[in-house]
C-alpha cells in the first residue's frame, strides 16, 4: 500500500476551524425556550427555524462541483466570519422573518464550509482516514458543547438581545485561519478535464450505498433531532431551569466529543459496519433509559453513542475512493441534512400535538429501524 503521511499541523486546522464555525451554529438550541417566549413560536414553526438553516444544503452538489473547481481552502477560511455575524444577531431579531433571515444565512454559509472541509481532512490524513475525520468531527462536537455554555453565559451577562458581543471572535478566528490555511495544497489539480456524465455514472454506481446510509440516516434523525434541537425545552417543560437545560446540552455534546474522536479510531480498526451497529445499538438503548430515569449521567453515555457515528459515516463515503470526492460528500450531506429537515418538523408537530415526552418515546422506537440498516452497510464498508 502507498503510505501516505498523516499531516497532524493541518489536521487540527480544519478540526479547530470546524469547532469555531460549529460553536456558533450551536446557539440556535439554547437559545430557542428564549426566541419561542419573545416571538410567540409554537414548536412546529420553530422547527421551520432549523429548517431554514438547512435549506441550503440541497444545493451541496453545486456547491461540490463549484469546490472541485475552485480553492476550497477559502470557503473553509471566511465561513466561519459569516456564520458568527449572522447568529450573533439573532438575539436582536424583532420579528420571525428576520430571524429566518439570519438563519437562512448561516446555512448557506454552513453548506459552504461542510461541502469542502471533509475533503481537506481526507487529504491530510493519508491512509489514516478514520482518525482525521475523528478529530473533524472532534472539532463539531466540541462546538455544540462550547456553544451552548458560552450563549448561555452570554445571555446571564448581557441578556438575549447583546449575545452580538459575541461575534468578534468569528471574525479574528477567519483572519487565523487565512494565515493557517492560505498554503494549503492539494495532490491532485484544481481544476481538471471531466468525462462527460461523470456525476451521472457516479450517482448511478453508488445509488444503493447512498440508499442504505438515507435510510440509515432517517431513522437515526429523530432521535437526534429531539436531542440536540429541543433538549432545552423539553428539559424546562419538566420543571429545570434554563442553566441546568444548557449545562444538560453541553454533557450531551461533549461526550459526543468523546464518541465522535474514538469512533472513527475503532472503525479503523474493526470496520465501519461493526462501529455503526455498535452505536446504534448502544444510542437507542440510552434513549430508553434516559427518557425512564431522566438522569444526566444516562444523558452522557447516550451522548457518547448517539454523536459517534459522524465520522464512520465521512470515512465511509471517502473511503469510496471516487476522483470527485467533493461532490460524493456533498451528495451525503444533502441526504443527510434533508432527512433531518424533514424529520425535524416532524418532531416538532408531534411535540405541539402530543408532548415532546410523548415524541421522545415515538423517536426511541424509530431508531430502532437503524440497526439492520447498520448491518447492510456491510456490503459496501
Amino acid at each position: 500500500m502507498n503510505y501516505k503521511k498523516f499531516r497532524k499541523s493541518d489536521v487540527f486546522t480544519i478540526s479547530a476551524a470546524h469547532m469555531l464555525h460549529d460553536t456558533y451554529s450551536a446557539f440556535l438550541a439554547p437559545l430557542l425556550p428564549l426566541l419561542i417566549e419573545k416571538l410567540g413560536m409554537s414548536l412546529s414553526t420553530s422547527a421551520l427555524l432549523e429548517i431554514a438553516r438547512r435549506i441550503p444544503t440541497l444545493f451541496n452538489p453545486f456547491f461540490g462541483l463549484l469546490a472541485e473547481k475552485t480553492e476550497v481552502k477559502y470557503f473553509v477560511i471566511f465561513t466561519p466570519a459569516i456564520t458568527a455575524i449572522a447568529m450573533s444577531l439573532i438575539g436582536l431579531a424583532s420579528s420571525y422573518t428576520i430571524l429566518f433571515i439570519l438563519l437562512f444565512v448561516s446555512g448557506i454559509s454552513s453548506a459552504l464550509f461542510h461541502v469542502p472541509s471533509p475533503v481537506m481532512v481526507k487529504e491530510a490524513s493519508g491512509n489514516r482516514i478514520g482518525t482525521g475525520m475523528s478529530w473533524f468531527m472532534v472539532g463539531g462536537e466540541s462546538a455544540r458543547t462550547i456553544g451552548p455554555l458560552l450563549v448561555t453565559a452570554a445571555v446571564s451577562l448581557w441578556g438575549l438581545e447583546g449575545i452580538y458581543k459575541l461575534m468578534p471572535l468569528g471574525l479574528v478566528a477567519s483572519f487565523i485561519l487565512y494565515l493557517k490555511l492560505k498554503d494549503f495544497d492539494f495532490d491532485r489539480p484544481v481544476s481538471k478535464a471531466k468525462e462527460k456524465g461523470d456525476t451521472r455514472k457516479l450517482l448511478k454506481r453508488y445509488t444503493p450505498f447512498f440508499t442504505v446510509l438515507a435510510s440509515y440516516l432517517f431513522f437515526q434523525a429523530g432521535m437526534k433531532s429531539a436531542l440536540t434541537l429541543y433538549l432545552p425545552v423539553y428539559l424546562i417543560s419538566q420543571g429545570e431551569s434554563l442553566w441546568h437545560a444548557g449545562f444538560s446540552l453541553s454533557i450531551l455534546q461533549f461526550f459526543g466529543v468523546l464518541g465522535a474522536f474514538f469512533a472513527g479510531n475503532l472503525s479503523d480498526r474493526i470496520g465501519r459496519k461493526n462501529t455503526l451497529v455498535i452505536t446504534s445499538i448502544g444510542s437507542a438503548l440510552c434513549m430508553g433509559l434516559f427518557i425512564h430515569f431522566g438522569s444526566i449521567y444516562i444523558l452522557a453515555f447516550l451522548g457518547l453513542f448517539l454523536l459517534s457515528s459522524g465520522p464512520v459515516l465521512m470515512a465511509s463515503v471517502q473511503d469510496t475512493n471516487t476522483h470527485m470526492p467533493t461532490f460524493m460528500n456533498s451528495i451525503y450531506m444533502t441526504i443527510s441534512f434533508s432527512i433531518t429537515s424533514l424529520v425535524v418538523f416532524a418532531v416538532g408537530l408531534s411535540g405541539d400535538n402530543f408532548g415532546l415526552e410523548t415524541t421522545y418515546i415515538i423517536c426511541n422506537v424509530f431508531a430502532i429501524g437503524s440497526i439492520p440498516f447498520a448491518f447492510l452497510l456491510r456490503k459496501f464498508l
